[in-house]
């Protein structure tokens, strides 16, 4: 949990120290050995990027095949680790929606378990430990307010779960709950459209894309979840440009000192938005999720900031 050197209440939660670089290693470890623990020989994933890494290493540690399918288009090092962790990679021409189509298509006949969002148990269990961690790191507080860039969603459901059972435990006392806010790109917001409409789910966002991959997620199998928690917690869903994302992710390197994930720029993005609109005030005390480490992305950022190797 790193203090802002700029704001005095805003707490950054850096998932990129995590084994693979991203929080998708909290899921992913927990699912894999329970999956060890079944008997399971071969697991299938579709990733829109951090996900395959973290199963690929995973899978490798345990033994187990993994088969990853993830668009072509995504960060570099997502693929390079994949493949040498020696997971059988697949690129699709298309959005993380075509990967799971093509797990699904396949999985039976493959003989494959398939490991995707929210169709096992254990991913959830695993994520959920971002929400023990942020509150014990807080003095066993609740935050005013969470901020979490939002692709398939399994952390935010699984920290609103780890709230609950944190209650339940008497480690917190019941109260207030922080506000979730889910944050994802102008170029994929099915939540931010849904919860703006007032829906329950969201539709399939057309036509995708964003440079931050994570975000790139035309319609989570747990959006209503996600929706009800939004509303539970007094939240609210936001969506903004890719631009704006660059300029937070350049603003926090220089004058913070870190390299966000495109993703985490979305949260930097979003806190400054809340504050100029009233629906925060500078003193409430915020924790906002850096999901993976900026490292990772190096050749999608340096693209988007039109940044080129000197000859």
């Amino acid at each position: 949990m790193l203090r802002s050197k700029r704001y005095m209440n805003v707490y950054l939660k850096e998932e990129g120290a995590n084994p693979t670089g991203s929080f998708k290693a909290r899921g992913l470890a927990l699912a894999v050995t329970m999956a060890k623990h079944f008997g399971l020989k071969k697991l299938a994933v579709p990733s829109a990027g951090n996900a395959a890494g973290a199963l690929a290493a995973y899978a490798a540690a345990a033994g187990i095949e993994a088969n990853i399918f993830m668009p072509k288009d995504v960060p570099f090092a997502n693929y390079v680790e994949a493949v040498l962790y020696g997971a059988n990679v697949t690129l699709v021409d298309g959005l993380i929606s075509d990967c799971g189509r093509m797990v699904a298509e396949r999985k039976e006949k493959e003989g494959w378990f398939d490991i995707s969002t929210l169709k096992e148990p254990f991913r959830i269990e695993g994520k959920k430990t971002m929400g023990y961690e942020l509150v014990e790191q807080l003095g066993w507080e609740y935050p005013a307010a969470v901020f979490y860039p939002t692709g398939g969603g399994v952390g935010l459901i699984g920290m609103w779960k780890a709230f609950v059972e944190l209650e339940e435990l008497g480690w917190v006392k019941p109260g207030k709950r922080p506000k979730m806010i889910a944050v994802q790109s102008a170029g994929c917001a099915p939540v931010t459209r849904a919860f703006e409409s007032g829906e329950k789910a969201s539709q399939m966002w057309q036509n995708a894309d964003t440079f931050a991959s994570g975000l790139r997620v035309p319609k989570p199998y747990g959006d209503y979840i996600m929706l009800e928690i939004l509303k539970e917690s007094g939240g609210v869903a936001l969506s903004f440009p890719d631009e704006q994302i660059l300029a937070s992710l350049k603003d926090w390197a220089k004058n913070e000192g870190i390299f966000l994930s495109p993703e985490g720029a979305a949260s930097t993005v979003a806190y400054d938005h809340l504050l100029k609109t009233g629906f925060l005030k500078p003193e409430d005390k915020v924790v906002l999720f850096n999901t993976g480490s900026g490292l990772k992305y190096t050749d999608v950022t340096a693209e988007a900031a039109g940044l080129k190797r000197p000859a």
